[in-house]
């Protein structure tokens, strides 16, 4: 088994660090892991994207150019990596902001309600969470206690009490793809 996957979205949404929890996540389950950010010089509102991949064999190159799942969570993102998506892989699109959804008929694509389900939370900080659950049940690559402990080992131990919250946030992502 192996994922190659980019999260892409703007500086604020939690993109590497939803990275960065899959790529521990795969850690917990001794899978071999390349994490990768690239993000500009602005904190919020700059582009950033992440690529992650995770396999049971070692992996020979952190450069890809095309993936297995591809993210997009904003217009700019999915202009840019919808392209890149590998004939039978997945595509993932947060529908706030898309004016242009995808129009590939090669690949599976999966349009979520991340940012009305922040609002139904009431807590917008759960958006990066809600997208990692969409995604995980769109390719079960690691299970939901390795993402758990993935997140215990990102967060302070002073966010621990949050743990509960981004799970509730990971099973509402769940409840998102059809």
């Amino acid at each position: 088994m192996k994922s190659e996957i980019i999260i892409a979205g703007f500086g604020g949404q939690g993109v590497l660090s939803m990275g960065k929890i899959l790529a521990y996540s795969g850690l917990m389950e001794d899978k071999e892991v390349s994490w990768l950010p690239s993000y500009g010089p602005e904190q919020r509102g700059g582009t950033a994207n992440v690529t992650v991949i995770l396999s049971d064999e070692r992996i020979s190159s952190p450069i890809l150019n095309a993936y297995d799942i591809v993210v997009a969570l904003n217009q700019q993102s999915l202009d840019r990596f919808e392209s890149q998506v590998k004939p039978g892989g997945i595509l993932i699109y947060d529908s706030y902001g898309i004016n242009q959804p995808p129009t590939r008929t090669d690949i599976t694509i999966h349009r979520i309600d991340a940012t009305e389900a922040t609002f139904e939370m009431n807590n917008s900080k759960t958006y990066n969470m809600i997208v990692l659950g969409a995604m995980l049940k769109a390719s079960p690559m690691v299970t939901i206690e390795s993402v758990l402990k993935g997140l215990k080992k990102t967060l302070p131990e002073r966010h621990w009490h949050l743990l509960p919250l981004n799970e509730e946030a990971l099973n509402k992502g769940m409840e998102l793809v059809k």
